[in-house]
């Protein structure tokens, strides 16, 4: 069969509406907040706009290069290199919001742990092209494997920002599963986490919080169980069709920063479940796009590359998405190419241009 001479315009114009959607919902989410905090209600529009010219360059580069030229060593491992100082640089730069993610430059800010997921993907890729046969290996293959996994995510943790840490351990897992691990290792790893898991969440007040206003957040509708009753009632308020864009009164200083994690509640008030639907479905709709050009190419590395991309957009917005319907505690999650965050925006712009890539050279 005569290869693709052209990338998987289905998804190119799925990411195009993603994006479009999102700047919408961004100045719509944050054009009060703006003004007040601002004095400009397109404050945040503008730079996410920014990011999203700069994202789209990256995903046209991405589209055009090759994506062959990745598996260099060289560049796996400078990559590698590169995030891990990143990772641990921030620890030694001010704090923003009680937290050490973000390293700052100008009036810019970037986040390393945006930076991990692909480069994650981009490693195992790498590593395990050769040895989809090796891998009940256990000490030559699996533990090399997952060792920078482990890095990074104990980093992230650390950070403190265990949500970020979750995707990057479920999308390893998902291009472990791919390669062929057998379930057994995965089942070993289940158990390891327990323990760790444990004291992460209910030793940390914050984290403890979480879980029981998850399991019941009107035992303090005040307090803890505040974020999502209030995203509760925008989601439900909007109703079939929605009140009508820019019309939503929840993220009138009721949802906390609603232009970022909680951007899909505000969606839900103004599009009402239409518009949810919508979302759900482009996002569907890129899982089935990226499901079926890993299987589709004949190249191991395009493969594992395709299905780290993939479910790192997919798995994202799976939990940031669940979240806000309350079927999950609360994690710090942005919505990909529809929360506010530059960051974000341009490294999952720039790695679906190789996804994009891959397809021209999928059967």
């Amino acid at each position: 069969m005569a290869k693709r001479v052209s990338v998987d315009r289905l998804l190119f114009v799925v990411t195009l509406v993603l994006v479009f959607v999102g700047l919408v919902m961004v100045f719509s989410a944050s054009a009060v907040i703006a003004k007040e905090r601002y004095h400009s209600g397109y404050f945040f529009l503008w730079r996410q706009l920014g990011w999203a010219v700069a994202g789209f360059a990256a995903m046209l580069v991405g589209m055009r290069v090759d994506y062959k030229w990745l598996k260099h060593p060289a560049v796996v491992f400078s990559l590698l290199g590169v995030t891990t100082l990143m990772l641990i640089s921030v620890f030694f730069l001010d704090r923003a919001h009680n937290t050490h993610r973000w390293i700052h430059f100008g009036g810019f800010s970037f986040q390393p742990s945006e930076l991990a997921k692909p480069v994650l993907i981009l490693f195992l890729a790498f590593f395990l092209e050769n040895r989809t046969r090796s891998m009940d290996d256990w000490r030559n293959t699996v533990l090399p494997a997952v060792l920078p996994t482990l890095v990074f995510v104990g980093l992230i943790v650390f950070q403190p920002d265990l949500g970020t840490a979750i995707a990057c351990a479920v999308i390893t897992i998902c291009i472990l599963f791919v390669a062929g691990l057998n379930l057994k290792y995965l089942g070993y790893a289940f158990l390891a986490s327990l323990l760790p898991l444990y004291f992460l969440i209910f030793h940390v007040a914050y984290r403890r919080d979480r879980i029981f206003a998850f399991l019941d957040p009107y035992s303090d509708p005040q307090g803890r169980g505040f974020h999502i009753i209030q995203s509760l009632i925008a989601v439900s308020t909007g109703g079939l069709t929605g009140v009508g864009l820019m019309e939503g009164k929840e993220k009138l200083f009721y949802i906390p920063e609603p232009h970022t994690d909680f951007i899909f509640s505000v969606l839900g008030e103004e599009l009402g479940l239409i518009g949810c639907l919508v979302v759900v479905i482009l996002f569907a709709t890129f899982l089935w796009r990226g499901i079926h050009t890993a299987l589709q190419t004949q190249d191991v590395f395009g493969r594992f590359l395709a299905v780290g991309i993939t479910s790192m957009v997919v798995v994202q917005a799976f939990i940031n998405i669940s979240v806000v319907l309350g079927l999950m505690p609360t994690k710090g999650i942005p919505l990909p190419l529809i929360s506010y965050g530059g960051s974000s925006l341009f490294i999952t712009l720039g790695c679906i241009g190789v996804l994009l890539n891959i397809t021209k050279h999928a059967e």
